[in-house]
């Protein structure tokens, strides 16, 4: 899953705002969460290391996966450092976890219908033994339940 997240340093309010995006289909990128920090607490603690960095970056909210968190503080020490830029942007690709692994591919003449269907029956006769019985409800006068009007 491709992933960019957007730092936003607010001087004002002394607040950094962490948005995190993803790409739900391929292009198509939506907004996931929104994060503020205390934008002074973080670019200490930037300067301090990534030991002192993520305790307070990574929350109950907002937890990255460890390569992720740190790849985000090494894209983000020259940001804290620099006070005149106000916005950064970090793109991440879960598949950088994985180093060595190939992205899958499907080659192109296997037949996915025939993966599929195991043992030639349809979907329609599939269903219609699931849902063989009449399961309409029945009620007898003496039924007091709440469940009879």
């Amino acid at each position: 899953m491709k992933q960019k997240i957007r730092f936003e340093k607010n001087f004002k309010d002394d607040i950094l705002t962490v948005l995190e995006f993803s790409e739900v289909d391929p292009g198509v990128v939506m907004l996931l969460h929104e994060e503020e920090y205390s934008l002074a607490e973080l670019t200490l603690a930037s300067k301090e290391g990534v030991d002192a960095f993520l305790p307070l970056f990574r929350r109950r909210s907002f937890f990255p996966a460890m390569d992720m968190a740190v790849k985000l503080f090494e894209g983000s020490v020259a940001f804290f450092k620099n006070k005149a830029e106000e916005k950064l942007v970090i793109e991440y690709n879960d598949i950088e976890a994985f180093p060595g692994e190939d992205e899958f591919r499907l080659d192109d003449d296997v037949e996915l219908d025939a993966l599929l269907d195991e043992d030639g029956d349809s979907k329609e006769d599939e269903m219609r033994e699931i849902d063989s019985e009449d399961d309409t409800p029945v009620f007898t006068p003496e039924d007091t339940s709440e469940h009879e009007n």
